[in-house]
């Protein structure tokens, strides 16, 4: 349990047009609406009746509006990859000022079609062209202390054309040969090779050398191992991105022709679409983002031929309508025994954060023989410490990828009480230091803010006071320690949904996260914690009103898939 941010973080968006992906044309040539009717999905909805299919039924008074925060968006899906001639926008008085438009062919992988800093609203015609399946809007600046609200999100273009599906083509780069300018091994990036580029683990990265200057003039490369027509590269950069690059193809590793190049490049994840012939692909980069070199933590290359070798096979994504229990512990023991030894491993230790308790091996932790467990915090000496309290997990017990994770409890109110219901990711027992590992916090509460409770993602690229997640309180905005509540996550391949006693409270969609944060990390098993700290970072240490004992109580822990 890393310290959490309080706020969910605004999307992040490139400043201005992005060359070289879009043409921007005087009018809309003829074109016919591709949106209307379409499925929409959005992050959110401020009214039962403002939801994301207004805004594509063709009828002007009806509207889409969001909840009051910036990084809103709103996503429709066209049916099939589509040429698009332009889009029009029809902003009610809560608009945005700042906003970014992507575009998709498979609601995964986003590349930028526009982006500005300074709308005014009204109706706006946006002449420009590009291809997709999936169409997204995401707020970066509202122009209000409200939401955000459109009458009209439309699509043109001349329907009936189908660009070849790029994700029909083969992973071509997954563990193949990889060279660069420089690769830097030290304390602040170990060992960070070319090959983690192509290892499809987005929680490693290759990076240039400190050693060589950091200079402008970079480079990275992979063998495909035989000839191939790509199709596209995917780049998933760290923070040290390149502003000015070029995207090259060879036949022998040598003599290189470039088939892309922009001096406008924005970091985060960028899909570029190719035409092109070769057995070798470098991305050649002449322009650092900062002071620091250049690292990508992904960088793929699909299309046909060469010689893909087979990635590991990830499982399906959970059908959330029909989940069967695979998991539970409902606590039913007897009064003051012990956690089930077969579920749950006793966790005892000084603890992180700068947190004040000690985690003893027994006696903080028991069942109430009343359907409950009880986590105890008490203010007792016990080895150096003045406060004693419990954490257990199901590590090597029980581990996971993807369903529905939840639990219903009942937290303490109290200064510098943190309980939490929060899950690591498995890798982290092999040696793999947090938050390379990843952290997927289901519910952290802070004791002195009784009516909030958080949700929060936390990987290399965003952690600690950065992680990425929101705040959520009751509708009513009574106090989440007075009962009861049930916390719980549903994680799939392109998401994690929290939710508060079965109502969606946040989404932490992958392709906003890539396009705004960084690597996605949470593909791969996981395990869960329970725990109850004193002090630490984010609260604070209690004081002389904080009740103690103090106690965590949970019902039931359950999973789904």
């Amino acid at each position: 349990m890393q310290r959490t941010s309080r706020l969910l973080a605004a999307a992040a968006a490139a400043a201005a047009l992005i060359t070289g992906a879009i043409t921007v044309t005087p009018a809309l040539a003829a074109a016919e609406p591709l949106s209307q009717g379409r499925p929409v999905t959005t992050s959110s909805t401020e009214f039962d009746w403002s939801t994301g299919d207004n805004a594509v039924d063709g009828d002007p008074g009806t509207r889409w509006s969001s909840e009051w925060s910036d990084g809103q968006w709103i996503s429709v899906d066209l049916g099939s990859v589509q040429e698009i001639d332009g889009i029009t926008l029809d902003w009610e008085a809560a608009y945005a000022s700042g906003y970014l438009i992507e575009v998709s062919d498979d609601g995964s992988g986003w590349s930028p079609l526009y982006s500005t800093s300074d709308s005014t609203g009204g109706d706006e015609t946006l002449a420009v062209t590009g291809s997709g399946r999936f169409v997204r809007l995401t707020v970066t600046e509202r122009a209000t202390a409200y939401g955000v609200s459109l009458w009209e999100f439309q699509v043109f273009g001349p329907g009936g054309v189908t660009p070849p599906d790029p994700s029909e083509a083969s992973l071509l780069s997954y563990g193949r040969t990889g060279a660069a300018s420089s690769q830097q091994n030290d304390g602040n990036c170990w060992e960070c090779s070319p090959d983690k580029a192509f290892d499809l683990d987005p929680a490693s990265r290759w990076a240039s050398s400190p050693e060589t200057g950091w200079t402008d003039d970079g480079w990275i490369s992979v063998d495909l191992g035989a000839s191939a027509h790509v199709t596209s590269v995917v780049l998933q950069w760290d923070p040290a991105y390149a502003t000015s690059y070029s995207l090259d193809v060879s036949d022998d590793g040598e003599a290189w022709t470039t088939v892309y190049s922009t001096t406008t490049g924005a970091g985060f994840k960028e899909t570029i679409p190719l035409d092109a012939d070769g057995r070798h692909v470098r991305v050649h980069m002449t322009a650092r983002s900062g002071a620091y070199g250049y690292s990508l933590w992904e960088f793929q290359v699909y299309g046909t031929g060469g010689a893909p070798l087979t990635p590991p096979s990830e499982p399906a994504d959970p059908d959330f309508a029909d989940l069967d229990l695979v998991w539970s512990d409902d606590f039913d023991g007897a009064a003051g025994t012990p956690a089930d030894s077969s579920k749950w491993t006793i966790d005892p230790g000084l603890p992180a954060n700068n947190e004040q308790q000690y985690y003893t091996p027994e006696g903080n932790g028991f069942h109430d023989g009343q359907g409950h467990f009880v986590i105890e915090a008490r203010r007792e000496a016990y080895q150096g410490r003045e406060f004693t309290s419990h954490r257990m997990n199901t590590s090597n017990r029980f581990h996971a990828q993807y369903g529905r994770f939840e639990a219903r409890v009942k937290v303490p109110e109290g200064r510098g009480l943190w309980p939490a219901f929060w899950m690591m990711g498995a890798d982290f027992l092999d040696g793999r230091p947090w938050p390379y590992n990843g952290e997927v916090d289901v519910m952290e509460f802070i004791g002195q803010d009784p009516d909030q409770a958080y949700s929060t993602l936390h990987a290399p690229a965003y952690n600690g006071a950065g992680g990425y997640g929101s705040g959520y309180g009751l509708p009513d905005g009574s106090n989440l320690s007075d009962d009861f509540h049930t916390y719980a996550a549903e994680w799939d391949s392109q998401g994690i949904r929290y939710f508060l006693d079965d109502q969606e409270v946040f989404y932490a969609d992958r392709a906003t996260v890539e396009s705004t944060r960084g690597p996605w990390i949470y593909d791969h098993e996981f395990y869960m914690i329970l725990n109850l700290a004193v002090g630490g970072d984010w609260p604070g240490p209690p004081d002389a009103t904080t009740p103690f004992p103090s106690r965590y109580v949970i019902d039931y822990v359950h999973v789904y898939q």
